[in-house]
């Protein structure tokens, strides 16, 4: 059954959407971006990369196949406030065990339905990603403006530290696992663990903060980078803690572990207009001519010029021409910009995960 209560989303530019709410009552502020994808709302929802943003789904109806306890992506909502343009209150999937609506009310985020998400689209696609209020009990439209107008810009934000895990634990489905990895959590999701598990790896989670020297005591035979949100020039220790792996250990990143490694290795990273987020980006392979459809969800990018020396661009966005991969053979990292894990998404790239097993097995 969905609410009629209102619920308004005040943006930066002056523009003042009302709709109806479907989650939590309150207040919540963010950076508002456009997720393309028809599918995968809940592990949208669950993916770290997305604190300290709002994200409108572009497809019209969300919350039809509900909520399960198997799709999470982490142990909670990352996001700050949800937008869709029809909300489906009764679910009908034989997995669902809850809707949409309270699962967000049981971590406190609040839902906006009704509002035309294809112009709100247009508007941030021609002007970027905004920040914006969504507010359950402050109606008024000047107000709730300067309070967008009011919150800190996305950049400079180092929110790794936020959704990393606070100790180290280990991950694995066989007793006797082939490698063993040492992950850098600074937003890991679980599908990610899941597909080196499958690999035989025995996976060794450590926080953000945790210094080379830690990591190099655990003996592993591959560091992975992981996904995250915020800028990663914000993420100055793990970049320092990457210059001091890097050469020693097979290294792979992936998204916020892309940029970070790129960092590490002399390169620097711009924020994009809007951001690419969704699950249909092609993206070219340029050692294989391949072209794989790609999931992704991030905010900035590694700058083309910047990266130097034995550094090759392996992977490129067709849509902007940025940089989506790259690999240093001599040195034994590699990375992607994209979510090769997918969830959600297809499965065009899961073999970067064997190609880091094969690089850990190399002598």
């Amino acid at each position: 059954m969905s609410t009629t209560s209102k619920a308004i989303l005040a943006l930066e530019n002056g523009i003042v959407l009302e709709g109806k709410s479907f989650g939590a009552e309150g207040e919540r502020t963010g950076e508002v971006v456009f997720h393309t994808a028809m599918t995968g709302y809940q592990e949208v929802l669950t993916d770290p990369s997305y604190k300290g943003q709002m994200v409108v789904m572009t497809y019209p109806q969300i919350g039809n196949t509900g909520i399960n306890s198997l799709d999470h992506e982490s142990d909670r909502i990352h996001l700050e406030g949800f937008i869709v343009k029809e909300y489906c209150g009764t679910p009908s999937n034989w997995r669902s065990e809850k809707t949409l609506a309270q699962f967000l009310k049981e971590f406190d985020v609040p839902g906006i339905s009704g509002i035309d998400t294809r112009y709100l689209t247009r508007i941030l696609r021609t002007e970027g990603s905004l920040r914006a209020v969504l507010s359950t009990k402050d109606f008024n439209h000047p107000r709730l403006i300067e309070k967008a107008k009011a919150i800190p810009s996305m950049a400079g934000k180092n929110l790794a530290k936020l959704v990393s895990t606070s100790h180290p634990y280990e991950f694995q489905e066989k007793k006797n696992s082939k490698t063993h990895v040492v992950a850098l959590d600074l937003g890991i999701k679980k599908t990610i663990l899941k597909k080196l598990a499958s690999l035989d790896c025995k996976i060794t989670v450590v926080p953000a903060s945790t210094d080379p020297e830690t990591i190099l005591r655990l003996n592993p035979d591959g560091i992975f980078l992981s996904n995250g949100p915020g800028d990663p020039a914000a993420v100055t220790d793990v970049i320092k803690t990457t210059k001091g792996l890097i050469g020693k250990k097979p290294i792979f990143g992936i998204c916020l572990g892309h940029q970070i490694l790129a960092r590490a290795l002399g390169g620097t990273t711009s924020k994009l207009k809007f951001g690419h987020h969704g699950a249909n980006h092609p993206v070219l392979n340029q050692k294989t001519k391949a072209i794989e459809i790609t999931s992704q969800n991030h905010n900035f990018v590694v700058d083309r010029t910047s990266l130097h020396g034995k550094v090759e661009v392996t992977h490129i966005n067709l849509n902007d021409q940025t940089v989506e991969g790259f690999w240093d053979p001599e040195k034994k990292v590699f990375a992607v910009q994209y979510h090769p894990e997918a969830a959600p998404g297809p499965h065009d790239s899961y073999y970067l995960f064997k190609q880091f097993c094969n690089l850990m097995e190399r002598p």
